[in-house]
């Protein structure tokens, strides 16, 4: 017990309906790098809430130290050495990195001593900051180095981190490694969640696995595969997604100097962007959040309407045609925001549905919806991809946010698009959910549909993709074949490297 910092023991939290952790006990240890790992659903988020005094346990105790650990509050936590870095950061755009740490603090210091601690600490770990750059214009690399700064100024014992390289570069992704052993040397221990297992071999020294709410093993994830540590997550094997390749047919869509300002102030223009995507084509397209993949999500989808001549669907201009109509066209989209964008959270699944495929599932009959054949076209998607839900009357919000994610794709691939646009596909989603989304994106490719697939995971646009571009700065590079290119050449294109990188594959 002398080298242990945290131990749960026999955690219970219950919600009307479902246990969302079920007798938890497992140990985190000083100095060391603990993963937690479940598919979406197991109790991941409700743990790490009442580790971080956000929910308190029906049953159950926590020791920190060996001392009873019982925090009310997230700032009875921090005040216990527990500090935790979100998925979703929590800053104010239009304020600057000093004034977004001190909100964080409960007794900031002066302007100019947390400027320069917020430097000194920043070179310290390699994650350097500039205290007066106003957050709207960093990166999403550098928003989470405000966030994790702002942790490390509490100087924590414990640091949780959730998802922390869903929107780094691979560069990035390997600084964030060298701060986190720097930490682990110094003593700090590290409460890890990821669903890219690879990076869990990589990284931490032990993993305690969720299911369904109870801690079904450990493992030391360098000694296991990761294909072993997904299979302990979901209780059962799944296959690999395996594309089905063909020859490509036509051009379905084809962007030609799309350029548009940004949407907003902290929007990303879109700049001279031009590609071209064949039936029984996926084209990938990688970048680091907030380098215009929703703006370009927009303008493809009709949202935003475009220049005219910049955006042609089977030879045919559709830059200023609304959503409605591209819709009726076949050129469908999902976007990367689940709940508000892709999804109404308090409408029904069956809602939902009639949402984006009233039309092509005629679920809509002389302006009266069908709602048999609308509750049909929700049982489905929801049996198609194994969408954990009590049914589809379900209301969107109850969903886990992997099952939603599930749900909104699978409704928009069940419409048998023409050209199928979509955001971050499997973000969020467990490796099993993951790989059944791949591989529905690679049937619908096989019949003969256009993919085109936003994303970060860069594992992923490597596994479906048949070429691959990268968004910078609201630029995309030319699109070249995945077989020319491996993870460090995709991860300079993603950097905006896009000329040296293109002479460099050619050369």
């Amino acid at each position: 017990m002398a080298d242990t910092l945290l131990s749960i023991r026999g955690l219970t939290k219950a919600y009307p309906g479902v246990v969302a952790n079920d007798d938890v006990s497992f140990d985190i240890q000083k100095g060391e790098i603990h993963a937690l790992l479940g598919e979406n659903g197991a109790g991941k988020s409700t743990l790490v809430k009442m580790i971080f005094g956000l929910v308190a346990p029906d049953r159950g105790e926590m020791l920190l130290d060996g001392a009873a650990y019982t925090p009310g509050r997230p700032s009875d936590a921090r005040r216990a050495g527990v500090a935790m870095v979100f998925q979703h950061f929590s800053l104010f755009e239009a304020l600057d990195v000093a004034e977004n740490v001190a909100l964080g603090m409960e007794n900031p210091p002066k302007r100019r001593d947390l400027a320069r601690q917020i430097r000194e600490v920043s070179e310290t770990y390699g994650l350097p900051l500039d205290p007066a750059r106003t957050v709207g214009t960093l990166s999403a690399g550098e928003r989470q180095r405000v966030e994790i700064i702002r942790c490390l100024l509490q100087h924590p014992r414990l640091l949780i981190m959730d998802e922390p390289t869903s929107v780094l570069t691979p560069q990035e992704v390997e600084i964030l490694f060298q701060t986190l052993a720097k930490l682990r040397a110094e003593g700090t221990s590290i409460l890890y969640i990821s669903h890219k297992l690879e990076e869990i071999r990589t990284l931490c020294d032990e993993a305690t696995i969720l299911r369904l709410g109870q801690n079904v093993g450990t493992c030391t994830p360098r000694e296991v595969t990761a294909r072993q540590m997904a299979e302990m997550m979901v209780g059962a094997s799944f296959a690999a997604p395996e594309a089905r390749r063909g020859e490509t047919g036509a051009v379905l869509l084809r962007c030609e100097a799309l350029s548009m300002p940004a949407p907003g102030a902290f929007g990303t223009p879109l700049r001279d962007i031009s590609f071209e995507v064949r039936a029984g084509e996926v084209l990938g397209i990688g970048g680091v959040a907030g380098n215009g993949q929703d703006e370009l999500l927009m303008a493809l989808s009709g949202e935003r309407l475009a220049p005219k001549g910049a955006i042609w669907f089977k030879d045919e201009d559709i830059s200023r045609a609304g959503p409605v109509a591209r819709r009726d066209a076949g050129l469908l989209s999902g976007p990367e925001e689940r709940l508000g964008h892709a999804a109404a959270p308090n409408m029904s699944l069956t809602e939902n549905g009639v949402l984006t495929a009233a039309r092509r599932k005629a679920l809509v009959s002389n302006g009266f919806i069908d709602w048999g054949r609308a509750t049909g076209f929700a049982e489905e998607v929801i049996e198609r991809f194994d969408v954990r839900t009590p049914g589809p009357g379900t209301a969107a919000r109850a969903l886990s946010g992997g099952n939603l994610q599930k749900y909104v794709v699978g409704r928009e691939i069940q419409q048998d698009p023409d050209v199928f646009v979509v955001n971050q596909p499997t973000w969020g989603v467990d490796a099993a959910a993951a790989a059944a989304i791949r591989q529905a994106l690679l049937d619908l490719a096989a019949k003969g549909a256009a993919i085109i697939c936003i994303s970060q995971d860069l594992d992923e646009l490597m596994e479906i993709s048949d070429r691959f571009g990268a968004l910078n700065e609201g630029r995309l590079s030319p699109t070249r074949p995945v077989s020319e290119l491996d993870i460090e050449k995709i991860g300079l294109m993603m950097g905006g490297a896009h000329d040296m990188e293109v002479a460099h594959v050619d050369g």
